[in-house]
C-alpha cells in the first residue's frame, strides 16, 4: 500500500438516506464515491410503487439494469458499499453491482440504513456475494437519525476501516 489507502465508497440510496451517510463518510476518510443509478431513472423506485417494486425485487431476486460506473473498484485498496436495507436484504442495485465486481475487490467494508432490523442479514447476504469478510460494518437505524447518532456512528466506522487498513499494512510489510 501507498501512504494513504486508496478508499472508494460506494453506494444506492432509494430515498436519499444512504447517500447522505456515503458523503459523509467519504468526506471523513477520505474517499472516492461512487452512486449507483439504475437506467429507468429514479422515479424507478419512487413513491409507493417504486416501493413496492424494490421489495418485490428482493424477494425475487431480480437484477437491477444499473448505468456504468466511473470507478474501477481494482484500483482500490478498500471498497465500502452502501445500501438501503429492503426485507432484510441488500438493495437490488447492490446486490447487483456486487454480484458483477466481486473479483476486483482486495478489501470490502458495508455499511446500511434501514428502519430499524434486517441488517446482519444483509451483511450476511453481501459477504457472500464478495466472498471476503468486511474490514467493518456499520448500520445506522432510522432511530439513531431521529436521535442525530449518525455522524458519531459513522466516524466509528471510519475509525474502524482505518485501524484495519494500518493493520493490514503492517502484516504486509512483516511478510
Amino acid at each position: 500500500m501507498q501512504d494513504r489507502p486508496r478508499i472508494l465508497v460506494v453506494c444506492f440510496s432509494r430515498s436519499g438516506t444512504t447517500q447522505r451517510l456515503a458523503d459523509m463518510l467519504a468526506a471523513t476518510l477520505p474517499a472516492d464515491c461512487e452512486t449507483l443509478y439504475e437506467r429507468e431513472g429514479p422515479r424507478w423506485r419512487s413513491g409507493t410503487r417504486g416501493y413496492a417494486r424494490s421489495i418485490v425485487d428482493v424477494i425475487a431476486h431480480r437484477r437491477a439494469n444499473l448505468r456504468p460506473t466511473m470507478h474501477d473498484p481494482s484500483h482500490y485498496d478498500i471498497v465500502v458499499v452502501g445500501t438501503p436495507v429492503w426485507a432484510s436484504c441488500a438493495s437490488t442495485p447492490v446486490a447487483t453491482w456486487l454480484a458483477a465486481h466481486h473479483r476486483q475487490f482486495r478489501h470490502v467494508a458495508f455499511f446500511c440504513s434501514l428502519g430499524g432490523r434486517g441488517s446482519e442479514k444483509a451483511f450476511e447476504q453481501m459477504h457472500a456475494s464478495v466472498g471476503l469478510s468486511p474490514l467493518a460494518t456499520c448500520a445506522v437505524t432510522g432511530a439513531d437519525l431521529r436521535a442525530g447518532r449518525e455522524h458519531a456512528l459513522v466516524n466509528e466506522f471510519a475509525h474502524k476501516i482505518r485501524h484495519r487498513l494500518a493493520t493490514l499494512e503492517t502484516i504486509e510489510w512483516t511478510m
